[in-house]
């Protein structure tokens, strides 16, 4: 079966999930939804899931080259331990994917879509980017190279991207001995946190042992609730921009830079940092938790029928384009493609037409590469 059928056999227990989710949050007057933010959300997912039926192909067959030429030996896939060290390993391996996702500008610039949420809820898990393929095929090659075969490495990254699933809600608190070991719901609402603390800490997947072990372990605090989302706001439901927004201030920095070698710095160094010319003549204000507004421009009631009615279309068109992408030729997935693309724009527009407007405002004013 397809990793993406998998996903669309998936989807009923994420929808259920999010409406119990939401009902518990209602139950106890402390609801983290909002309609315009999860649909975008969602959405965003949504989007991942397309473009990565042209992506995956490329980045699997990358690993798979690896594998037949440049592997050391190569373990039998019908061997249970190959399938339990190889979770932990591609565990391992994500944990430095993620990190370096926060400390490199250019990877920033993909993994960001997924903290821009200003709620944090289980549509927010579902929130994913759509360039992360560009380098994240990298960090799993020393899987290829130890001789995993790519049946258990496809397998186990799915397992691994499921298991996060969970941890993206504020309605179950810690959890003991469990937080100590596990990526846990706790731990994983200070990883999106923009607070000082808690800013770039607990990378971890499925365990956080990982940030035990390299220094970037960090607990929640009771007297520090989280402060959700990114130090440079997108500030947009407009689901192509989400995707090309650090990119953009990436690239515009790397023009204005006079030096040549600041020009590529610009990608390679943490995010937030820019070059010492650029940043004197096209200032942008400090971050200050005290002033951070959520993005929430007013929908009215029929714009939320809008939106609401043709999200649901285009859910079914992306679970049904999921299910048959492997039968369509190339032409007729760039056909479903589009449209699944157009539509996603539409519903941000019903979200708040304003937002793309307050957007273009905000690139000059505030820091879009920090991270969160």
């Amino acid at each position: 079966m397809e990793g993406a059928q998998v996903i669309v056999l998936a989807t009923p227990v994420f929808l259920g999930l999010i409406a119990i989710e939401f009902i518990v949050g209602w139950v106890r007057g402390r609801n983290t939804y909002r309609l315009n933010d999860a649909l975008n959300s969602i959405g965003l997912g949504m989007l991942s899931q397309v473009s990565g039926v042209f992506t995956k192909l490329m980045t699997l067959g990358l690993y798979t080259i690896v594998w037949q030429h440049a592997s050391l030996w190569q373990l039998p896939a019908d061997a249970l331990w190959v399938w339990a060290v190889g979770l932990v390993f591609y565990d391992f391996c994500y944990y430095w994917l993620h990190r370096f996702g926060h400390e490199s500008a250019v990877l920033w610039a993909a993994h960001v879509v997924h903290h821009q949420s200003e709620d944090y809820n289980l549509s927010t898990a579902l929130r994913q980017t759509s360039s992360g393929w560009l380098f994240g095929w990298l960090f799993y090659l020393p899987m290829a190279v130890l001789g995993f075969p790519p049946l258990v490495f496809a397998v186990v990254g799915l397992i691994d991207l499921l298991y996060q699933y969970w941890v993206h809600t504020q309605q179950i608190g810690r959890l003991g001995w469990f937080d100590r070991w596990f990526c846990a719901p706790s731990n994983h609402r200070v990883h999106h946190a923009v607070n000082d603390r808690y800013l770039d800490k607990n990378y971890g997947g499925i365990l956080i042992v990982w940030d035990r072990l390299f220094g970037t372990f960090e607990e929640e605090r009771d007297d520090e609730p989280c402060v959700y989302g990114t130090r440079g706001p997108l500030r947009s439901w407009n689901p192509v921009w989400a995707n090309l927004q650090v990119y953009w201030e990436l690239a515009k920095d790397s023009w204005r830079a006079e030096r040549w070698p600041d020009k590529l710095r610009v990608w390679l160094k943490p995010p937030g940092w820019r070059p010492a010319d650029v940043a004197a003549r096209w200032p942008k204000p400090a971050f200050d938790i005290n002033r951070v507004q959520r993005f929430d421009p007013p929908m009215s009631r029929a714009a939320m029928w809008a939106a609401g009615l043709l999200f649901l279309a285009l859910m079914g068109a992306v679970l049904g384009f999921l299910w048959v992408a492997h039968t369509l030729t190339l032409v007729q997935q760039v056909g479903w493609a589009l449209g699944i693309v157009a539509g996603l724009w539409l519903v941000g527009r019903f979200s708040g037409s304003q937002g793309a407007t307050n957007a273009a405002a905000t690139h000059e004013t505030t820091d879009a590469s920090a991270p969160a």
